[in-house]
This record gives structure tokens, C-alpha cells and sequence, in this order.
């Protein structure tokens, strides 16, 4: 393989992975700002965990 092939080789896959990276997080922030806006609808601790369970939302600490 030539050195410019293998240079393109690895800056597409470094572009994918910053997309993939970039696209986890918005996941995990979009994911966090739903689990805070079910909180905010239950009405205890037990519906908020049930609520959470069955939209399949990570119950984890995050920040939005």
C-alpha cells in the first residue's frame, strides 16, 4: 500500500471515530435530559425508577 493510501486510510477512520464519539455523547446528553424530565413527572421514587425501566433510560447520574 502506498504512504498517501495509508494516510487516507487513517484519517477516515479517525473521522469516524470523532463522529461516533461525537454521536455517543449527544446520545448520553439527550438520554440525561429525558431522564430528568420523567423525574420531574413521577410522581415518587419507585414510579420514576419504573418509568425509567420500562422507556430503557440509564438511571446513572448525568447532567444535561
Amino acid at each position: 500500500m502506498t504512504p498517501a493510501r495509508q494516510t487516507t486510510l487513517r484519517h477516515e477512520q479517525s473521522g469516524f471515530s470523532a463522529a461516533r464519539a461525537a454521536e455517543k455523547a449527544a446520545n448520553e446528553k439527550q438520554n440525561a435530559m429525558a431522564a430528568h424530565t420523567v423525574a420531574g413527572h413521577a410522581l415518587d421514587a419507585a414510579d420514576c425508577a419504573h418509568l425509567l425501566q420500562m422507556l430503557g433510560l440509564d438511571t446513572g447520574s448525568q447532567e444535561p
